[in-house]
């Protein structure tokens, strides 16, 4: 994948908290693609308990679709956090950075590489999206222990709603 010329957040040896969800579709890897990148984050990211939805993205800086662009998804609960966009390979797959939580996150995690795959499965596709945190010095334990089932069950609600979106179209 391209890369942005800032550094990356996660490093090699940074020891990271890991959480992965998987989707099929019936559409090919390029399609998917072509709808999920771009998706409004407010249509998918509801509420799951404990987590926030997201009520609106501001302040993007360009569009989102290709390394570089940046904006600040706002939570139903008041918090944000910024985004951005660090790699970007047009039907195959693009990774990001979410920073600055201004939210509980922001105590437990230096911030979350995101990336998502869409991989050929038969003739549709295997999507695969993994949340890599970045734990906080002593912080380790509580992401990987009590908060990962339940961020695990956030993801899947929401990569579920993009699979609809995608199965739709």
């Amino acid at each position: 994948m391209s890369t942005n010329p800032r550094p990356p957040l996660i490093t090699r040896p940074d020891k990271t908290v890991p959480v992965t969800v998987l989707a099929r579709t019936t559409a090919p890897p390029a399609d998917a693609f072509e709808i999920i990148a771009p998706i409004d984050l407010a249509t998918v990211f509801h509420p799951v308990f404990p987590f926030p939805g997201v009520t609106e993205v501001r302040n993007q800086t360009e569009s989102w679709d290709h390394p570089g662009p940046s904006r600040t998804p706002t939570f139903d609960d008041g918090y944000q956090a910024t985004e951005r966009l660090t790699e970007y390979v047009a039907g195959q797959g693009f990774a990001y950075e979410l920073t600055e939580f201004t939210n509980v996150l922001g105590r437990l995690a230096a911030g979350v590489r995101g990336e998502w795959s869409f991989l050929p499965d038969g003739d549709g596709c295997l999507i695969r999206w993994t949340y890599e945190f970045k734990p906080l010095r002593g912080r380790r334990l509580i992401l990987a222990g009590p908060f990962r089932p339940l961020w695990r069950r956030y993801m899947q609600r929401a990569l579920d709603r993009m699979v609809d979106v995608v199965e739709a179209r």
